[in-house]
């Protein structure tokens, strides 16, 4: 299953990145090759394998499950230490609901 160039590009828009067009074609060859690569996964006969619940069940559970414990928190003057920018304690963060004006 091939990706277009113009399938590339509306991904990158919509994660607002900006690619450069040697960058454009190298992800439109390479994320074609990821799904060529899983298309084969639709030549294996799985009629017989049961659905999965969750990826971390079986003979490993006990390295993956653990007592929930209270423990005391960073805090948030150390939590926030090394952030590029604060406000009254918390993360300041570019907002993602709206978009920059490009004027």
């Amino acid at each position: 299953m091939a990706i277009t160039r113009e399938q590339v590009e509306r991904t990158a828009a919509l994660s607002y990145l900006e690619l450069e067009p040697a960058e454009l074609e190298t992800f439109t060859v390479q994320l074609s090759a990821i799904l060529d690569y899983m298309s084969q996964l639709d030549e294996l006969d799985t009629s017989d394998v049961a659905p999965m619940s969750h990826s971390t069940l079986g003979e490993h559970v006990e390295r993956t499950w653990r007592e929930d414990a209270v423990r005391p928190s960073l805090g948030q003057e150390a939590a926030t230490a090394n952030a590029p920018e604060k406000f009254r304690g918390f993360f300041k963060v570019p907002s993602v609901i709206t978009r920059p004006s490009s004027e």
